[in-house]
This record gives structure tokens, C-alpha cells and sequence, in this order.
């Protein structure tokens, strides 16, 4: 039985002599490497005793396979989840003078590295470090490819071989299971840790500070939050602490607020106000609340981040034209805090009120109702998180559009099929969409998906 399904198995030769391979537009590797891989699991197939299809409908699944390495993996979705910093759909939109800025600098050369009016080599620092030191109020900026390699350069150049004191509650995982502590190890720095879990004085620190303490490094929790029977040190005070004792003072801020005005940031402190209160350092990323590409960004005081931008670690750890050119237009964007709001998508996003979404969903409801008889959504009011590790236990209010359905997984996962897929969420057994990250002119997608969603998860 084995061995007769093993004849069936026809050739490569005969294979790629079919007509769906001969007429198939997929280069010659692709469509060989397709035809090897066909093959491979037909013959594990009648290894276990399985059937091996007849000629054209291997030659078939050939085709298929081979147009499927042409397409990209890296495909538009759209997100009404209503998180707006959803991390696994890639963070932060890029604002529309962003997205010109980096077509325009990948379609052609740039002064990436020229000065223009010397005729010499530029600095790719200048670019960024005129906005950020302007916005921020610090002395010097440097950017670098994401939030925990800034962490890391500041500690390898500010306290390498020595001691970093930090309190036991800043401790922090971020994602993808990073810490905090195997940050500091891999910088150089020795852990020195104060305080307990909920509760840190300004005597914690006093009493660890001595001949080899190299920084004082304070971690803002920007992806939880402690509540109860809690106790921090203000950062004011831990500045004046550091600076009496001659050291430096390294906050990592994470979640990269400009401009702490609007409510819904929930006190959320700006970089601009822990740079006032005296930090020497202060880390923050790109792609969270600031609204731009992912980058770490290190701005502060010019002995500091100078030292860091001659480390030879900032070579190896430094952005591209294209992120250099995202940046800055975000930064641009960022002149004006009000008109950021509108400008920068996260920030339009997480600012919308639920008042003008309920408009759009009950336009969307209507539709659907009349396009599957049958369907009777129902708009609610729910909340939201702003996500990517910010804005902790801060739920935002909003407005969405509620699906009963029976099997409301399978739903969820048939949306996920279509193209561009469609990410919604499921509470309380409902499936609910919220419009809050859905652009206007991806609502027909959208309700195109759920109609034949609905019509293929049959109840």
C-alpha cells in the first residue's frame, strides 16, 4: 500500500511539465522550491498510508504554493479592537507627513550625512536633536532603535563597573519577557537594589549611596500600577539627592508623553516635566505615546549624551534614514500640543470622545442589519486601554458596536481570514467593534468582512 502510493507520486520533470506550472508568473527558484515542498509532504503522506491526489490537483497545489511565497507577510490590518497602541499590530500609525517623509527619503538619495552648506560630512544627530532638544528642554538628544537599547547605552556609559541604585518596585518586565535586572547585567552595572515591593523612602536610597555607586537609575511604571499601601520618591527630590552625592540621575520613562494636558493621559508625567525636575537622563520610546516610529530616544544633559554618541555601541545600535525621517515629521507635529492631537493618529485615536463615534456605529449597524436579515447589533457603551504599556489601569471611555453570536470565537478567527484581515474583540460573549482605530475609508472593508463573516459562521 505504501510503496503504490509512493509510484503515484509523480516527477519533478513531469510536474513542472504541467500547464499550471509552465504558465505560472513566479520565478524559477520559487516555483522549484514549491514543487520540492509539495512533494515532500505527499510523500509523508503515503508513508502514514494517506492518498496521493491525482496529477492535477498536485499540480495545483504546486501553483498555490508557489504564488504564496510572493505574497508579503507583512499585510495591512484593521484594528477595531479600539487599542490604539496595540503592540502586536505594530504600535503607533505614522501621521501622513511621516509616511510622505519616509517615501521621500527611501525613493532617493538625502543629506543623511552631508552638511549642505560646507560641503563636509553631516551628522545624522542633527536632524532630530534640534526638535527633541526643543520640545524636551534638554541640552542634548540621541536616538537610537528602541526604548531598550537607549536604556542600555545610558547605563553602560553612565555607570559601567559600578553601582546602579533602584528601587524594588521599578524592577519592571516589559515585553516579550525583557527585565529590567538583565538589562542592567548585560549593560555592566551592579544591581544595588532599595527599598521594599510597594514602599521606597529617600532614606532607602541615602543609606545605599557610597564610593561605588555610579547612578541612580529611577523607572517609571508605565505598564502598571501600584495602589494601596504604596510609597515613591518624587523624582524632585531623588535629583536632589543624586546631584548632592555628585551623580547622575538615569529615568526611564518608557511610554514617551510630550505633552501631559489632555485628561485622558490620567497624570501620565511628561519628558519635558521629569527633565525639568532634574533628571540628567531621561529614556523614552518612539512608537508609544509620542506617535512615531519605534526608537529610543535619549535626551539630557550634554557631558552625558554626548559620551553616549561616541560610544561605539551607538554605531551598532543607531536608526535609519527612514526612521530619521518619521521622526522628525512626528516631532514637527508635536510644535503645536493642540494641533497634535489632530494630527498625530495615536493621539487623535486616544482623545476621540465617544459622542462622535456613536454616529459612525449606528451608519455601520444599519448597514449591517439590512445586509444579513436576521442580525440585530447593538450599540453600548464599553471602555478601552490605550495599550503597548501605557496608561495602566487608566480605562478610556468609548462607544461600540456589539454582535451576538452563537460561536463568537469562530467569528473573531473568521475575520482574521479575509483580506485585509479584521481584528475585533470579544467580551462577555459578544463580539465588539469599535471604531475608535478604523479610518473612515476602511469602514466598507470592514463591513464587508463582517457580512461574510456572518453569512459563512452560520449560527
Amino acid at each position: 500500500m505504501v510503496q503504490d502510493g509512493l509510484r503515484r507520486i509523480p516527477s519533478v520533470h513531469r510536474l513542472l511539465g504541467t500547464e499550471p506550472l509552465r504558465s505560472l508568473d513566479v520565478p524559477a527558484p520559487l516555483r522549484e522550491a514549491a514543487v520540492a515542498g509539495v512533494l515532500d509532504e505527499l510523500r509523508r503522506r503515503a508513508r502514514a498510508g494517506g492518498d496521493v491526489p491525482a496529477l492535477p490537483v498536485i499540480a495545483d497545489a504546486v501553483a498555490a504554493a508557489a504564488r504564496s511565497m510572493l505574497r508579503p507577510s507583512l499585510v495591512r490590518v484593521i484594528n477595531a479592537t479600539g487599542i490604539a497602541l496595540h503592540t502586536n499590530l505594530g504600535r503607533s500609525p505614522l501621521a501622513p507627513a511621516a509616511v510622505a517623509a519616509v517615501v521621500q527619503a527611501a525613493r532617493g538619495y538625502s543629506n543623511l550625512e552631508l552638511d549642505l552648506q560646507t560641503g563636509r560630512r553631516g551628522s545624522r544627530r542633527s536632524h532630530l536633536g534640534r526638535w527633541l532638544e526643543r520640545l524636551t528642554g534638554a541640552e542634548r538628544a540621541l536616538v537610537v532603535n528602541n526604548n531598550a537599547a537607549a536604556v542600555y547605552l545610558a547605563l553602560r556609559v553612565m555607570g559601567m563597573g559600578r553601582e546602579a541604585v533602584v528601587s524594588r518596585g521599578e524592577l519592571v518586565e516589559i515585553g516579550g519577557s525583557f527585565r529590567m535586572p538583565d538589562i542592567m547585567r548585560e549593560s555592566g552595572v551592579k544591581l544595588v537594589e532599595v527599598g521594599s515591593t510597594n514602599r521606597t523612602r529617600i532614606a532607602d536610597y541615602e543609606r545605599a549611596l557610597g564610593p561605588e555607586t555610579g547612578l541612580v537609575l529611577k523607572v517609571h511604571r508605565s505598564n502598571f500600577r501600584m495602589t494601596g499601601f504604596v510609597e515613591d520618591v518624587p523624582v524632585d527630590d531623588l535629583s536632589a539627592l543624586a546631584r548632592s552625592r555628585g551623580l547622575p540621575l538615569l529615568l526611564d520613562v518608557g511610554s514617551g508623553l510630550l505633552d501631559g494636558g489632555h485628561p485622558v493621559f490620567g497624570g501620565e508625567p511628561s519628558v519635558a516635566a521629569l527633565v525639568r525636575a532634574g533628571a540628567s537622563v531621561v529614556t523614552f520610546s518612539g512608537d508609544k505615546l509620542l506617535g512615531g516610529p519605534q526608537a529610543g530616544i535619549i535626551v539630557g544633559e550634554a557631558r552625558w549624551v554626548e559620551a553616549m554618541a561616541s560610544h561605539p555601541m551607538a554605531r551598532a545600535l543607531r536608526v535609519d534614514k527612514m526612521t530619521i525621517a518619521a521622526l522628525e515629521a512626528t516631532l514637527r507635529c508635536h510644535a503645536d500640543p493642540r494641533q497634535a492631537l489632530e494630527q498625530v493618529p495615536v493621539l487623535r485615536m486616544l482623545t476621540v470622545t465617544p459622542e462622535s463615534l456613536r454616529p459612525r456605529l449606528l451608519r455601520l449597524a444599519r448597514r449591517l442589519r439590512r445586509a444579513v436579515p436576521g442580525v440585530a447589533p447593538v450599540i453600548q457603551e464599553e471602555t478601552t486601554e490605550a495599550g503597548g504599556g501605557s496608561l495602566p489601569e487608566h480605562p478610556i471611555a468609548t462607544v461600540v458596536m456589539a454582535v451576538e453570536h452563537p460561536a463568537p470565537e469562530r467569528l473573531e478567527r473568521s475575520l482574521r481570514s479575509f483580506s485585509p484581515p479584521v481584528l475585533a474583540r470579544i467580551h462577555r460573549g459578544r463580539l465588539l467593534v469599535d471604531l475608535r482605530c478604523v479610518a473612515p475609508d476602511e469602514e466598507s472593508e470592514l463591513l464587508g468582512a463582517l457580512v461574510a463573516a456572518l453569512k459563512e459562521v452560520s449560527p
